[in-house]
């Protein structure tokens, strides 16, 4: 059995391949409908992929593909006969009489191209799965990102007319109108930064960026819990250093303005108990996920937000934090990892098209002034990548001021810099940090202590 199955032919249809040729060689409308799909590597036939390039060239040149055109410019690159010779180019369009059904043929053949790329896939994972050398994890990782490249590769690219865009451009300005919304993309909590931004936009890869101790974390958790409790959207907040318990703590401290060290100690009045249950309540029905795991690698971070947006419809992601996501390729330096997990975070953005918010680290010479996109700690690529980047800044003296627990300062008085806005205004919004709820608040908005 099994050598009969090492025996049959990879699946594929030269007939469609024949009849997609044939069309694109009949009408030249059909080759912009036919690349949408293909690349000459979709091809079974060898003969038939040396065409298909053949065409593409033609295309590039502005040249109407057809037999003679065709042939000749196999002719000049030396690959007539490699593509069967004139013959079988003219015997193309006797194949197919008209070119309607060509995207039907065009996904025929993706189709078995596809399945062909995972034949040879599976081929690779089973050896690898022999070799006793490799960790089977490290092959479990290879295997998604096998996976992951053919879906990527397989993403179909489209084009629309200006007067179509302009339609929708126009519905979303009347539902605006109409709502009287200040702000468009999922809101932070803090309106002075949400007239800057209009709120998150699907898509856009945001960096909070500062110092250690200055609120990283107490900032994404804030925004975190005003989206999920206040909004009811649901938000996933990637723990890579914190548990989720931990974070909890901190979130119930933040809503209930419970002194955090009162809920560490136990201290806690009838009054403040009312205020706990209350909170707690809140949480619980708050669509919230936490995704506790220490040295996450960057293939199981994507895999698992994939999962959460498919099931859990998740519209906004943070991730605490950046430097601390491993990657698989270990010989890399540094600054090429970091560059590496930047890119795939805005791709991955982009690809379940919701906002996804990632904390980073400053280098040591953000204390000396203010902070600055130079001063985003690994690596200048999540800057480039990055929509939104933002730094909390506050004088160091402020926080020395409060390292006696019992003389520690009510508020620290922060600001939050918008260094970076790629759809639109740069400014500073200036906020107050309660140290004893770890929490942040506007600076017009005061809550009891």
């Amino acid at each position: 059995m099994a050598g009969g199955l090492k025996d049959r032919l990879p699946p594929h249809d030269e007939e469609a391949e024949r009849a997609a040729l044939g069309a694109m060689l009949f009408d030249a409308e059909a080759v912009e409908a036919a690349s949408q799909y293909l690349r000459p590597g979709d091809f079974y036939t060898p003969a038939n992929g040396r065409i298909f390039e053949a065409i593409l060239r033609l295309q590039d040149l502005k040249v109407k593909p057809d037999i003679l055109t065709v042939t000749g410019e196999l002719r000049q690159a030396g690959k007539l006969d490699e593509a069967g010779g004139a013959d079988y180019v003219a015997s193309l369009t006797s194949v197919i009489p008209t070119s309607a059904n060509i995207e039907y043929y065009s996904k025929t053949i993706q189709d078995y191209s596809l399945r062909r790329a995972l034949l040879r896939a599976a081929s690779e994972i089973s050896t690898s799965s022999f070799d006793e050398s490799q960790e089977a994890r490290r092959i479990l990782e290879e295997v998604q990102q096998k996976i992951f490249e053919l879906s990527d590769s397989r993403q179909l690219f489209k084009f629309r007319v200006a007067k179509t865009v302009v339609q929708e451009a126009l519905a979303v300005i009347e539902k605006l109108q109409k709502d009287k919304k200040a702000f468009t993309g999922v809101a932070s909590g803090f309106g002075d930064l949400d007239s800057l931004t209009t709120g998150f936009k699907p898509s856009e890869f945001i960096i909070i960026g500062a110092r250690p101790s200055m609120g990283k974390t107490a900032i994404a958790l804030n925004m975190a819990s005003y989206a999920a409790v206040k909004r009811k959207i649901p938000t996933a907040f990637f723990s890579l250093e914190m548990s989720d318990v931990s974070l909890v703590m901190r979130l119930i401290s933040s809503e209930a303005d419970i002194d955090s060290n009162s809920l560490r100690t136990g201290y806690i009045s009838a009054v403040q108990m009312d205020l706990l249950f209350k909170t707690m309540g809140d949480l619980y029905e708050a669509p919230l996920y936490f995704v506790d795991q220490p040295n996450m690698r960057l293939l199981d971070l994507r895999s698992q937000a994939r999962r959460l947006v498919a099931n859990q419809k998740i519209e906004i992601i943070f991730i605490d934090y950046i430097t601390l996501i491993t990657l698989e390729n270990f010989r890399l330096q540094p600054h090429e990892q970091i560059a590496e997990i930047s890119r795939s975070l805005k791709s991955l953005a982009r690809e379940l098209d919701i906002p996804i918010i990632a904390l980073s680290q400053l280098t040591r010479e953000a204390e000396k002034d203010r902070p600055s996109l130079a001063n985003i700690r690994a690596s200048g690529a999540i800057e480039q990548d990055a929509d939104v980047v933002m730094f909390l800044d506050r004088k160091r003296e402020d926080d020395k001021k409060g390292t006696d627990q019992t003389s520690r300062p009510d508020t620290l008085e922060t600001k939050l810099i918008l260094a970076k806005n790629r759809n639109g205004p740069t400014g500073t919004v200036h906020l107050q940090f309660l140290p004893r709820y770890a929490k942040f608040v506007s600076m017009l908005k005061r809550n009891p202590v």
